[in-house]
């Protein structure tokens, strides 16, 4: 019967050699396989005097739980190196989430009004933007637009209430009701000309 204690010196020299998981499992079957080094022990265990069998057999499982923790942590260490170096061959990581495509696309009219936008750009005009709930000035003062005009009347024109709730006042705020009021506001905003 081989020494118990040279057969684990043997296995961790060589697990030092051992660099891939095909050498590992190959390593692991000649250690722990039905024709391995432990198992071939086990077997001669029935030579051996009855009162020493014991004591043999605690010690062959010792090294065997001692050699299946030695490969399980050369595995995972082995996996390790393994999944390392095919990140660095690879130019991208498969496991990365995509990127987000939102559904659908711009509705027709929208994307004609980009692309007349676009025209205009080119050509050096600008666009403006402005709010469309108005001050009663840049909608109608601005303009001329005297306080009997009939486009002031409460049919054609939506005022907002800016009082307290319930309270009826006369309000300067309105859902504006032409585009002229931006342009008044970027004349009093920028010098002439205008484009």
């Amino acid at each position: 019967m081989e020494d118990l204690t040279e057969i684990k010196e043997s296995f961790l020299g060589d697990l030092k050699g051992v660099d891939n998981l095909q050498q590992l499992k190959e390593l692991k079957a000649r250690y722990l396989g039905k024709k391995g080094v432990l198992t071939s022990q086990l077997k001669g265990l029935s030579k051996l005097p009855p009162q020493e069998r014991p004591l043999f057999g605690k010690k062959i499982n010792e090294i065997k739980a001692f050699i299946e923790t030695e490969i399980e942590k050369k595995t995972a260490g082995l996996k390790e190196v393994e999944i390392q170096r095919k990140l660095l061959e690879e130019s991208i990581d498969i496991t990365l989430p995509g990127r987000y495509i939102p559904p659908g696309k711009s509705h027709p009219v929208s994307q004609v009004l980009q692309e007349i936008i676009e025209i205009f750009r080119s050509m050096g005009f600008g666009v403006e933007e402005g709010p469309e709930v108005e001050l009663d000035y840049y909608n109608f003062e601005a303009l001329n637009i005297p306080k009997e005009h009939p486009a002031r009347d409460m049919q054609d024109t939506f005022y907002i209430n800016t009082g307290e709730q319930g309270a009826v006042v006369e309000s300067d705020v309105v859902l504006r009701t032409h585009t002229s009021p931006v342009q008044i506001r970027v004349m009093e905003r920028r010098k002439p000309p205008f484009r």
